[in-house]
């Protein structure tokens, strides 16, 4: 849950506005009567009615003296908001809980409250509230959902002030809003076999210490308590002081989540097209691999890698888990087409460095930029590629089924790159394309009878450190 800032909205404005502020906030039912107060005083004074005088006067002063009323009425009140919960999956719904506190000495007349939401998030909620003793407090609560990522404001509060005869209305809003965000849909992923690395916590050559610094790489001094069994007689012999086999750390394996977001790649829009499955791809792999130890992070056809902190820009080691998934989240959910026309600026990322796991969801490849994806492949320890033709996504059924399978020879190359490639068609599930790529890359391990699977784009034993599967 969050808790969004509180408000007050007062009800005294003293001469600011004045009258002109007071009559603005007349109802129809007001000027109704202001006018008809008016038009009985005209003809009272032509005929020479002086009872008809009276009730002119009585119908135009009435909305007078209830907007005078109203607007020199002095109370105030407080109002908070609070979201539960504050970031919420796509289709899945939020709710809103509202609190109104009278913090002055008077009792509130009616009040009519209402909420500023975005049309995505449904009708604009309004709840009338009976008269609020002084200290007295009320509660209410509305439901939001979005079927569409994003961060949607909430706010400000507005609180409708009414005299109990109807004759007239003044709005009184709060300055405080808050932010619902609306993280694409997650789906829970079944545990494979897909990086044929060592397992997350031990020794393996795409690993980054969690835990130990560079002091402990080599053997070091002699501290109090320490077993003289790990006592290293060599450095002992070369630093001429008592030195000691380091601790065997715990280890985390890395894995990088491309995300293709180039507009020429995708078409198509809303909940169902192609982009929005691969960014749900994307957010469902990167809670999967948190989830087992990984540290993981968040990569783009632009280059730009989130969290970016930590060790080399990977999260998990550096970060609280919960953290590093919610600042991954938050960018999924705002993230939106690029105007890129390639995958350089990603290859130039993950040439820099040794990638681990590459889980990558691409749009539709041209020959260039497979080439480019498939030398990805140099730098990664297990490498498995997601692609989605969206012609194939607006096609309707029937002329998807005469239409030409342009996808076939970019799976090829990746493929004979070492890459555990597939073709996801419409409407596909994840956790079976999941499933699938692990059959794939077994299947192809299977045939490859030297302990490399070149189709999966796997090293099986990678530095003579694998020890098994690591179940991703």
């Amino acid at each position: 849950m969050t808790t969004a800032g509180t408000g007050q909205a007062e009800a005294d404005r003293g001469d600011k506005g004045g009258v002109r502020t007071a009559l603005a906030g007349l109802t129809t039912r007001g000027r109704s009567f202001f006018a008809a107060g008016i038009a009985a005083a005209i003809c009272a004074y032509v005929l020479g009615q002086s009872d008809l005088l009276r009730v002119g006067l009585l119908l135009a002063v009435l909305p007078l003296v209830c907007a005078t009323v109203l607007y020199r009425t002095r109370y105030r009140v407080a109002g908070s908001r609070r979201l539960s919960p504050g970031r919420v999956p796509a289709g899945s719904e939020a709710r809103v809980h509202l609190r109104m506190d009278n913090v002055s000495r008077l009792p509130t007349g009616l009040l009519m409250l209402q909420d500023r939401v975005p049309y995505v998030l449904g009708p604009r909620p309004r709840f009338v509230l009976d008269r609020v003793e002084p200290g007295g407090r009320r509660e209410v609560s509305y439901r939001v959902r979005s079927d569409l990522r994003g961060r949607y404001p909430l706010g400000p509060l507005q609180l409708r002030l009414s005299d109990p005869f109807g004759m007239c209305e003044l709005t009184r809003s709060f300055s405080t809003y808050d932010t619902l965000t609306v993280i694409p849909r997650v789906e829970e992923l079944p545990p494979v076999r897909l990086s044929g690395e060592a397992k997350g916590y031990g020794d393996g050559r795409q690993r980054s210490l969690a835990l130990a610094g560079e002091d402990d790489v080599i053997p070091r001094g002699y501290r109090y308590g320490d077993d003289l069994r790990r006592v290293h007689w060599r450095s002992t012999a070369r630093y001429g002081e008592l030195m000691v086999r380091r601790e065997e750390q715990p280890q985390r394996s890395r894995c990088t989540v491309l995300l293709d977001t180039r507009g020429i790649a995708f078409r198509g829009a809303g909940p169902d097209s192609a982009f929005e499955w691969a960014v749900s791809g994307a957010a469902s792999a990167l809670v999967h691999m948190l989830e087992r130890g990984f540290s993981v992070r968040l990569l783009t056809d632009t280059g730009n890698s989130v969290p970016g902190e930590g060790a080399d820009g990977f999260a998990g080691a550096s970060q609280e888990t919960a953290d590093a998934a919610g600042l991954m989240m938050d960018t999924l959910a705002v993230i939106d087409h690029s105007d890129g026309t390639g995958l350089s600026r990603a290859y130039d990322v993950l040439r820099g460095g040794n990638e681990g796991l590459l889980l990558a969801f691409f749009g539709s490849l041209d020959e260039e930029e497979a080439a480019v994806v498939a030398k990805m492949r140099q730098r990664s320890g297990g490498a498995v590629a997601f692609l989605l033709d969206s012609e194939d996504w607006v096609r309707e059924p029937a002329e998807a089924a005469g239409a030409p399978d342009r996808s076939g020879e970019r799976l090829r190359m990746l493929r004979e790159a070492g890459w555990t490639a597939l073709s996801v068609p419409r409407g596909a599930s994840l956790g079976e394309m999941w499933r699938q790529a692990d059959r794939e890359r077994t299947g192809i391990g299977a045939t490859s009878g030297a302990g490399v699977a070149t189709g999966a784009g796997v090293a099986s034993g990678a530095g003579g450190a694998g020890k098994g599967g690591e179940r991703a």
